[in-house]
C-alpha cells in the first residue's frame, strides 16, 4: 500500500474525536455528501423530464415530418410518395393537411387546430394510449366521417359522444371567394363531422381535432395539396438516419425533420437549464469543500513535528505533499460516495414508488419522472476530483515546504 496513503488514512481515523480539526473535516464530508446527492437527484430529474417530453411527443408527433420550405402547402404526387417509401426504414407515410379553423357545436364555438389525416394514421396506433373515451376511427360503417377530439376542445364546446344528433360544424375562410363580408354565407366553407373519440395528452395538444383527410381537403380547398407528410420508421431504425436519407432524395423545396428537431426549442431549453443547474451545484460543492482547505491547513500546522520527523527519516517533499492530498481525498471521497449512494437510492425509490408528486391534475404522470444516466454519475465524480485537488493542493504544498528544527 502507498506510504502516503497509509499515513493519511492513519491521520484521518486516529484523530481525537473532540478535535476542532476533526469537526471541520466532518462538516466538509457532510457538505460534499449533500451537494453530491443533490446533483445526482437534480440531474436525474432533468433527464426524466426530457424523457417524459419525448414520450409525449411520440404519442402525437411522427418520427419524421416533411414540410414545404416556403409557404404552408405543396402538391402531392405518386412519385413523391414512392421516393419516400423506397427509403430503407420507412414504415408508413401519412398525408396531412393542418390549419386553424372555427368549430361550432350547439351554441358554443371556438378556434381549433384541424389536422386532416388519411387512413394510415389509425394503423400507426399513436393515439391508442391517449384515447380516454370513444374509439379511434375516422369513418363509420356507413362511411360517416368521424373526428377524434382533444379533451380541451371537448370541454370548450361541451361535446357529448352520446349526442348522436348534434355534429361538429367546421368553418374555414373560403379562399375561392373575394367577398370581404364575413357575415355572408359564402365567406366560409363548411363541413359537418361527428365526434367519435376523445384524447388527452397535455395542454399543448388541447386545441386539436383530427379528421379524415378528404373532409379537411374539401373544407380548406387544398385540391391535391398537402401541408405535411408524416413518416413512421420501422422498428430498429434511427429517426435521425432515416430523416437524413429522405432529405438526400428530396429536392431543396422540402424540409425534413425528425421528432427531436420538431421540438428542438423545448429540448434545448431543458438541456440549458440542466447545464446551469450543474454549474450552480458544482459551486455549492466547492463552497462545502473549502472546509477541506481549512481542515488541511490546520492539520499541517498541528503535524509540523511529524513532518519534520518524516524528513529526518528521509522523506521527500513529494511524499509529504501526497500525504495531505490523500487526506483531502479521503475526506471528499467519503462524502462523495455517501452522496452518490444516497442520490441513487432516492432516484430508484422515486422511480419505483413515486414519493414526490407532480401536483398537477392535468399531468400524464402522477410523480416526478427521474432517469439515472451513468454519464451524469461519472460527471459528478469528475467534479468532485477536480474540486478536491483544487482545495487540497495549496495546504499540501505548504505542508511539504515546512521547515522545523529540533532543539538539542
Amino acid at each position: 500500500m502507498n506510504l502516503s496513503y497509509r499515513i493519511a488514512k492513519r491521520y484521518f481515523f486516529s484523530r481525537n474525536k473532540r478535535s476542532f480539526i476533526s469537526l471541520i473535516a466532518r462538516i466538509a464530508m457532510a457538505g460534499v455528501g449533500v451537494g453530491t446527492m443533490a446533483m445526482v437527484v437534480v440531474l436525474s430529474v432533468f433527464n426524466g423530464m426530457e424523457d417524459l417530453n419525448r414520450k409525449i411527443f411520440r404519442t402525437f408527433d411522427a418520427d419524421v415530418k416533411i414540410l414545404p420550405r416556403e409557404g404552408k402547402r405543396f402538391v402531392i404526387s405518386d412519385s413523391l410518395i414512392h421516393i419516400i417509401q423506397s427509403v430503407d426504414g420507412v414504415k408508413s407515410v401519412t398525408q396531412v393537411i393542418e390549419d386553424n379553423a372555427l368549430a361550432r357545436y350547439g351554441n358554443s364555438q371556438t378556434i381549433v387546430r384541424i389536422k386532416g389525416v388519411d387512413s394510415s394514421f389509425v394503423s400507426t396506433g399513436q393515439l391508442d394510449s391517449a384515447l380516454i373515451e370513444g374509439s379511434l376511427k375516422l369513418y363509420g360503417p356507413n362511411g360517416t366521417p368521424y373526428a377524434i377530439v382533444a379533451e380541451g376542445i371537448r370541454n370548450a364546446l361541451s361535446i357529448s359522444l352520446a349526442e348522436i344528433l348534434t355534429p361538429i360544424e367546421l368553418l374555414y375562410p373560403n379562399t375561392g371567394k373575394k367577398t370581404l363580408n364575413l357575415n355572408s354565407p359564402d365567406a366560409f366553407s363548411q363541413a359537418l363531422i361527428r365526434p367519435g373519440g376523445i384524447f388527452f395528452i397535455e395542454t399543448r395538444y388541447d386545441d386539436y381535432i383530427i379528421a379524415p383527410l378528404a373532409v379537411v381537403e374539401s373544407l380548406m380547398q387544398y385540391d391535391g395539396e398537402r401541408s405535411a407528410l408524416e413518416i413512421q420508421t420501422a422498428p430498429g431504425y434511427s429517426e435521425i438516419k432515416v430523416s437524413a436519407a429522405i432529405a438526400k432524395r428530396l429536392s431543396k423545396d422540402f424540409v425534413v425533420k425528425d421528432r427531436d428537431s420538431l421540438n428542438a426549442d423545448l429540448l434545448r431549453a431543458i438541456r440549458v437549464e440542466k447545464l446551469f443547474v450543474s454549474i450552480t451545484l458544482s459551486l455549492i460543492i466547492l463552497v462545502a469543500a473549502i472546509n477541506i482547505f481549512f481542515s488541511l491547513s490546520m492539520l499541517a500546522i498541528e503535524k509540523k513535528k511529524d513532518v519534520a520527523m518524516l524528513y529526518a527519516l528521509g522523506a521527500t517533499p513529494v511524499l509529504v505533499r501526497n500525504i495531505f492530498l490523500f487526506e483531502g481525498a479521503i475526506v471528499a471521497f467519503s462524502g462523495a460516495l455517501a452522496g452518490l449512494a444516497s442520490g441513487i437510492a432516492i432516484c430508484l425509490a422515486q422511480t419505483e414508488y413515486g414519493f414526490v408528486s407532480m401536483g398537477m391534475a392535468s399531468s400524464l404522470v402522477d410523480a416526478y419522472p427521474v432517469k439515472l444516466i451513468w454519464g451524469d454519475i461519472f460527471f459528478t465524480g469528475a467534479i468532485i476530483v477536480i474540486i478536491t485537488m483544487a482545495v487540497s493542493y495549496i495546504p499540501a504544498r505548504r505542508a511539504a515546504e515546512t521547515s522545523v528544527t529540533f532543539k538539542v
